[in-house]
């Protein structure tokens, strides 16, 4: 049966994308991962007993929701946390405002290749990271509001420095050179 799977698999990647690498298998099991981490926690808040809300807080959504966005893209691009990504990515370039653009590391397994990226794109990331955060208001709600709290105080920080530092520009005028100006308006 896994070799069938196997088979079937390998036909696919080849149609699927005949004139690039893409990784099909790493993606089962990075989906596969997901789909055992999301139904362990179900259960485990089942078999504790944790009440389930049958629909979350406002302020609850709005919270997690910026977190996410912050703790996302802390694990995918900050350069402090590059350590972490090194076994997957490989470093490209700065990426501006404290961030750094990586490569996707090709060698090696497609599992590594599908870490690689989903540790690398903030947009891939932030499924799992909302899914832990939302799974710690249901197992420790307090904790796990202080701990967004950081992340969104440190986001909403994060535009008002750049939200700052372009109104300064303006209305200084900006007279520096290229190499001494912020990069700010850098996509990820």
């Amino acid at each position: 049966m896994i070799s069938s799977v196997r088979g079937r698999l390998n036909r696919l990647r080849r149609s699927y994308a005949p004139h690039e690498h893409r990784p099909l298998d790493g993606y089962v099991a990075t989906m596969g991962a997901f789909g055992l981490l999301a139904g362990s926690l179900a259960g485990a808040a089942r078999l504790t007993g944790k009440p389930v809300p049958d629909r979350p807080a406002t302020a609850d959504i709005v919270l997690i929701s910026i977190a996410t966005h912050k703790l996302s893209r802390l694990i995918a691009k900050d350069a402090i946390t590059s350590p972490l990504r090194a076994p997957f990515t490989r470093y490209a370039e700065p990426g501006g405002s404290g961030e750094i653009n990586e490569e996707v590391r090709d060698q090696g397994s497609a599992l590594r290749h599908s870490i690689g990226e989903l540790v690398s794109c903030p947009f891939c990331l932030a499924v799992w990271v909302a899914t832990g955060l939302t799974s710690g208001l249901v197992f420790a709600p307090r904790l796990t509001r202080l701990a967004a709290t950081v992340f969104t105080a440190t986001a909403v920080s994060d535009f008002l420095q750049m939200a700052y530092s372009l109104a300064k520009e303006a209305a200084e005028g900006d007279h520096r050179s290229d190499d001494d100006r912020p990069r700010l308006a850098q996509a990820a």
